[in-house]
């Protein structure tokens, strides 16, 4: 088959700079579609952090007026991955996060530097890079979803249109008046355009011009349709089924492999399980948690936010600690949240241990020796951390929801009998609901042998991004041929 150039648009991409599993998505699957004879360049905003870490970079083009200053699009690697990197100093030189200003609140000009995203790739899509001609653009999330809007006012031949909805609770809107300022035509302004609502939805006008879209899982595909799961963009999704699909995320095998975790106290694989004991115990001294090789500890790494479900494990918390068991969590987000779980280190001293913020290695730690990891979220489109759980023999407890319902086989009495249990499942998404799951994970922790199947099943899974690969490869050969 003939190569396939495709081009990722990501506002943000691992290990370069990290938020959230989108980029984790966007950095391992262009190293894993390579398998599949799909060649991948990624375009993304010029961060400090990305700048500082572009290796050999080389300018493309120069934009002498690019959404309120001059700008660069360059050439380059950085994280092993091949970049174009659009250097735009007045879009993307601050402090702070990608999208947060260090108050904690959205930098005004979002709608700006994210259009500029949209602008760059479309451009690059119209061969702007005579090097690099892309049969598909790929754009993931609302940050990036302007680019077959951008695309489809061309009046030109252009690549086909992939958007990916990593969490549909994200949208981009903004107001109306900023249409002319985006470079975007009155025509556009329309339902069947980027207006929603009144305003300017990206990630809406995306969904209304991809020629595919796809989301991180099937079970979330199917709840992104309805009114419940959908945002307000149910509708548009029903009405455009047909072009939509739901592809499971995988981890990154060489990043998350317990076997070779640098992070960890100890290595360990499958076969040699009993060696967690000593990254338990590292986490147990890492977090101040009583050094007791019976406790049974449970993990969180997390945003801490309504979506997650975290005020759950708080309302439970008492249950859930009761026999002596542990927690271990890792996490930011909502402030009352944040403050209630460092509450809990206090009045529990030595069974809570809690570090607010993000720690990569502290991450890996957790995984490592935690005995069960807590995902009870409200919604979850794919989910990564319960993929790593299983990876790292922590027991995954779960919602049903999205891709937690599609990843976990719940350890029932017929899925333990038949040795395909990986962890434990709950629904509703209710307070006791979840409590009856921590109730279950106890029962079977008593269980040791029990247990060590469950962590056996779950280690041995195949959780890398070669079958998700194989799937986009084939979406963007379908693609190319239509």
């Amino acid at each position: 088959m003939r190569p396939l150039n495709v081009l990722s648009v990501a506002s943000e991409v691992f290990p370069i700079i990290k938020t959230g599993g989108l980029a984790d998505v966007a950095g391992a699957l262009p190293s894993a579609l390579a398998e599949e004879g799909v060649t991948v360049v990624t375009l993304m905003p010029g961060y400090p952090a990305v700048l500082n870490a572009l290796e050999n970079a080389e300018t493309l083009h120069q934009y002498p007026a690019f959404f309120g200053g001059t700008a660069r699009l360059l050439s380059g690697r950085a994280g092993g991955l091949d970049l174009f990197v659009i250097d735009a100093p007045h879009l993307f030189e601050r402090p702070g996060s990608p999208y947060l200003a260090p108050n904690g609140r959205d930098w005004p000009d979002n709608a700006r530097r994210f259009a500029a995203l949209g602008r760059a790739a479309a451009d690059i899509g119209q061969g702007l890079v005579p090097g690099f001609i892309p049969d598909i653009v790929h754009a993931h999330d609302w940050q990036a979803a302007l680019v077959p809007v951008y695309l489809s006012l061309t009046g030109q031949p252009r690549p086909g249109t992939v958007v990916t909805i990593h969490n549909i609770a994200f949208q981009g809107i903004f107001p109306a008046d900023l249409l002319f300022e985006l470079g975007l035509p009155a025509s556009i302004f329309t339902v069947d355009g980027v207006e929603y609502y009144g305003q300017i939805g990206f990630l809406k006008g995306g969904l209304q011009l991809a020629d595919r879209i796809t989301t991180v899982s099937p079970t979330y595909a199917k709840e992104i349709q309805t009114p419940e799961g959908g945002m307000a963009l149910d509708g548009l999704l029903r009405a455009r089924s047909g072009i939509v699909s739901g592809i499971l995320n995988g981890i990154d095998d060489k990043v998350w492999d317990p076997a070779t975790d640098q992070h960890l106290a100890l290595t360990y694989d499958r076969g040699s399980l009993e060696r967690r004991a000593a990254n338990k115990r590292a986490l147990q001294d890492r977090l101040g948690l009583k050094p007791d090789p019976d406790a049974l500890l449970f993990g969180v790494v997390s945003r801490l936010s309504e979506q997650k479900g975290l005020d759950l494990v708080l309302a439970g918390l008492s249950r859930l600690l009761s026999e002596g068991a542990q927690l271990a969590l890792l996490g930011a987000g909502d402030r009352t949240l944040e403050e209630s779980f460092q509450t809990a280190r206090v009045v529990y001293p030595g069974q809570v241990g809690c570090v607010i913020g993000y720690d990569e290695k502290l991450a890996h730690q957790i995984q490592g020796g935690s005995d069960a990891l807590l995902v009870p979220s409200r919604f979850e489109p794919c989910g990564l951390t319960q993929l790593c759980a299983m990876r790292y023999g922590s027991i995954p407890v779960v919602s049903r929801v999205g891709g937690l319902a599609d990843t976990i086989i719940d350890a029932n009495e017929m899925a333990i009998a038949n040795g395909a249990a990986t962890g434990f499942q709950f629904g509703p998404v209710t307070f006791g609901a979840a409590l009856d799951a921590i109730d279950r994970v106890k029962h079977l922790w008593r269980d040791k042998d029990a247990w060590h199947r469950l962590q056996a099943n779950g280690m041995g899974a195949d959780l890398s991004w070669h079958r998700p690969a194989r799937q986009y490869a084939d979406l963007y050969r379908s693609l190319r041929a239509v």
